[in-house]
């Protein structure tokens, strides 16, 4: 089973890194000299502003985030506890048959046998069933809270004022050097608990 830090590093964040939103920059119009045509590109970099957001900080302070790990959480431990009680029983079945086994015929060890596979047997498919429950409910926490950040970072640039928004997490990102200038996390995490807060206020 997936734990919840596993699921923060695989699913979420990582789907945030490859699916940032993406806005279209403005160009800047190249004039009809030929002589400046061969400075157009670099002219259209100048104009080209682009912004990160650090996803360690957004896990830190993003509220929704929060609850819904500590959600996520609560849930794998309520599973783990569930199977593990479900195995202890098993074991001391096992460890009271044992004591008794100089008592039973040969039929009736076979059918304890049996019957102690078919036990571990539904264990196994028990523990299945679960960890396939919790990765669906992984995936759609992972949905959810790329959507509201897509949506969010939608609306903050709304003005086009960034030509891209890249995410960056310490010693897991692509980007090789980040200038602090280009730091607009705390602007989204201050406007993403705000949305929070105003759709609690609609239930």
């Amino acid at each position: 089973m997936y734990t919840t830090k596993q699921f923060v590093k695989n699913g979420f964040l990582m789907a945030v890194a490859a699916a940032t939103f993406m806005a279209c920059g403005q160009s800047n119009q190249s004039t009809s000299n030929p002589s400046t045509t061969k400075d157009s590109g670099a002219v259209a970099m100048k104009g080209l502003n682009i912004a990160y957001v650090d996803l360690d900080s957004l896990e830190a302070h993003y509220e929704y985030f929060k609850v819904k790990k500590a959600e996520l959480e609560k849930r794998q431990i309520s599973i783990d506890n569930e199977l593990k009680a479900d195995a202890r029983a098993l074991q001391n079945r096992l460890n009271s048959l044992q004591q008794r086994a100089n008592t039973l015929t040969q039929a009736e060890g076979e059918a304890i046998q049996r019957d102690l596979m078919q036990q571990q047997q539904a264990l196994e498919e028990k523990r299945n069933k679960l960890s396939q429950q919790y990765m669906q409910v992984e995936a759609t926490f992972n949905d959810e809270l790329r959507r509201k950040l897509d949506d969010f970072l939608g609306k903050f640039n709304a003005d086009k004022r960034y030509g891209y928004i890249f995410s960056y997490r310490d010693g897991g990102s692509n980007i090789l050097y980040k200038d602090p200038a280009f730091d607009i996390t705390a602007e989204v995490i201050e406007g993403l608990n705000a949305e929070n807060e105003q759709n609690k206020d609609k239930k």
